[in-house]
């Protein structure tokens, strides 16, 4: 592969800066390109780009009087979102993106959004005219007289509102409010600004490879960071033309994302697990027939657990239509890092390591497996890059572990953010780690992990974050779940996590709750109830549920549930089992 695009004279700048420049040298080249439902596509150049942000930008600073406060941003995405993110970069706002609401499941989405907004002290709503009536009353309803007011930026003016070239980034105004997105209740703001979310930009395309010829052809979410960093801000700072499609209609047909891919020539596509699994299935041979991936460079994958099985079924499926295996890259990040991390080399494919499964979960070491002797497949997420350190702490006594030890994953890197938006306390402790000798401070990423060969394995997550099919759900919501429906447990005393599927499949979700009931023929009952709830109010069908002794679910001396521990009880069969279905056993 060529060299990486040359920079020079571009360093430093801001986001709305260097679209600014990018309008001025290349204003008719394309930067992204949009493939609607019917596979039709629309071309945003720079200049068109440029135009369109810096007449959102003059409708911000009218609606907030010029101060750099947060700005919602919600749209379905396309160029209407590009230009308000692109918008706020100009005015010298954080922008905040997040999820539109969903119609169909307004009950369960607003909630969401009315936190994030709370939490940001959001004044001003970005929007379309389409979602903007749906927003009006309720916003009224929600917040009264404090309602955020709403801007609909495809009713603007390009050219009489456009607002002056943008100046350089204001130090200590965050650039966005990327919010977590596992709990409805208390979402948390990553504060990211524009020197980390250059020099992440920076650190994937040398990681990438990502050089004059590349090409970008993603269907991600445009609202977190895999979406946002690398499929918008990293095309754009390295000036790589990307085709876009929505996450909807990848999802209602995951082979378009493909011919998309094969149409438009991308070099570089990316998805977590999940979503080759989803093409491998829903293949016909027909369709693999008329696609060329012979293009491709690079198949990033991460987000959640990278599976060897997956990358094998997806490189033998379309291994006919020129895909190679070599492509595959997997690795590891977080928005508390801005976003990429580690990564493999590319066209280096992928390596895999089997570890004795009982000396991982029970001892917290990766010793490589026997034949015959139950293992557990990892794959390597590559190293960090020259700039980045690792560590793997022991989470609780914070002394650093050795190689092959399993602990905590902490990360020092230039990319690491300052923090969660107006949360101080969590704040110093997630981001201002130091060992038991002193070093420090590091990023606590609350993922497991060891490093072999300065390669990094990541083996599970000590946060209580739960991946499930590309979903992020935290297990409070679940729990909220149960106990808001199902009669027949004890409140508060439930862990709720995922372990692997059988033979390499997805990961399942595993619910246990202690029984209020010494009724056996009541446990039915609770566990049938907890199945039909979490299904109905999450679309999520838990792999088992379990039913176990009151005063059994591990808690920390504050009453706290150690889901972790929970969970390593049901891996050994230690549950002080009542009850259970699990659909991998069959019962």
């Amino acid at each position: 592969m060529s060299a990486v695009p040359d920079l020079s004279g571009l360093e430093g700048l801001g986001f709305a800066q260097l679209l600014h420049e990018r309008a001025r040298h290349a204003p008719d080249v394309v930067a992204h390109r949009f493939v609607h439902e019917d596979e039709s596509a629309e071309e945003l150049t720079h200049a068109a780009l440029d135009a369109r942000a810096r007449a959102v930008a003059a409708g911000v600073l009218a609606a907030t009087d010029g101060r750099p406060e947060p700005v919602l941003l919600l749209f379905a995405p396309g160029p209407d979102y590009l230009a308000a993110l692109f918008g706020c970069f100009y005015a010298g706002v954080p922008a905040v993106p997040a999820f539109p609401p969903d119609p169909t499941r307004l009950a369960r989405t607003l909630p969401r959004l009315a936190a994030i907004i709370e939490d940001a002290g959001s004044s001003t709503v970005l929007t379309t005219s389409d979602i903007a009536p749906l927003m009006a009353d309720w916003l009224t309803t929600t917040f009264g007289g404090r309602a955020p007011c709403l801007l609909a930026v495809d009713t603007l003016d390009a050219v009489a509102g456009a607002v002056a070239p943008p100046p350089a980034p204001v130090a200590g105004v965050p650039a966005l409010l990327q919010y977590t997105s596992g709990s409805t209740a208390l979402p948390r703001g990553v504060m990211l600004d524009q020197a980390r979310l250059r020099a992440n930009c920076e650190e994937i395309a040398r990681g990438f490879g990502i050089h004059p010829g590349s090409s970008g052809g993603l269907w991600l979410p445009p609202y977190h960071d895999m979406g946002l960093v690398g499929g918008i801000l990293t095309p754009l700072a390295t000036g790589i033309p990307v085709t876009l499609m929505s996450p909807v209609t990848f999802l209602r047909r995951p082979l378009s994302w493909l011919r998309m891919v094969s149409r438009y020539r991308a070099t570089i596509i990316g998805a977590p697990n999940f979503a080759y699994d989803l093409c491998v299935r829903r293949a016909k041979d027909a369709e693999v027939a008329d696609l060329d991936l012979s293009g491709v460079e690079l198949a990033f994958t991460g987000a959640e657990p990278v599976r060897a099985e997956t990358m094998e079924r997806f490189a033998a499926r379309f291994g006919p239509a020129g895909f190679r295996a070599a492509s595959f890259l997997p690795c590891y990040g977080l928005a508390e890092a801005t976003l990429y991390v580690t990564g493999a080399k590319p066209l280096g494919g992928w390596q895999s390591l089997a570890v004795d499964r009982e000396a991982l979960e029970a001892h917290g070491t990766a010793r490589p497996a026997t034949a015959g002797q139950p293992s557990r497949s990892l794959v390597s997420c590559g190293r960090p890059g020259p700039g980045t350190r690792l560590l793997i702490a022991d989470p609780a006594t914070r002394e650093a572990l050795p190689d092959g030890s399993v602990g905590e994953i902490w990360v020092d890197s230039p990319s690491v953010t300052d923090g969660y938006w107006r949360r101080p306390e969590e704040t110093a402790e997630t981001f201002g780690a130091r060992t038991a000798a002193g070093a420090g401070p590091y990023l606590r990423t609350g993922d497991l992990g060891f490093v072999l060969d300065d390669e990094l394995f990541v083996a599970g997550r000590l946060k209580d974050l739960v991946v499930i099919n590309g979903r992020n759900l935290h297990p409070v919501d679940v729990e909220r779940v149960c106990e808001a429906d199902v009669p027949g447990i004890r409140r508060n005393c439930g862990a709720v996590f995922a372990v692997d599927g059988a033979e390499g499949g997805a990961e399942r979700l595993v619910v246990v709750y202690e029984a209020d009931v010494a009724d056996e023929a009541r446990y039915t009952e609770a566990i049938d109830g907890i199945r039909r709830a979490v299904s109905k109010e999450l679309n999520l069908r838990p792999g088992a549920v379990v039913l176990v002794r009151p005063r059994t679910i591990p808690k920390t001396s504050s009453g706290k549930v150690q889901r972790w521990l929970a969970r390593k009880h049901y891996l050994a069969g230690e549950l002080a089992e009542l009850a259970s279905t699990d659909e991998r056993a069959g019962r």
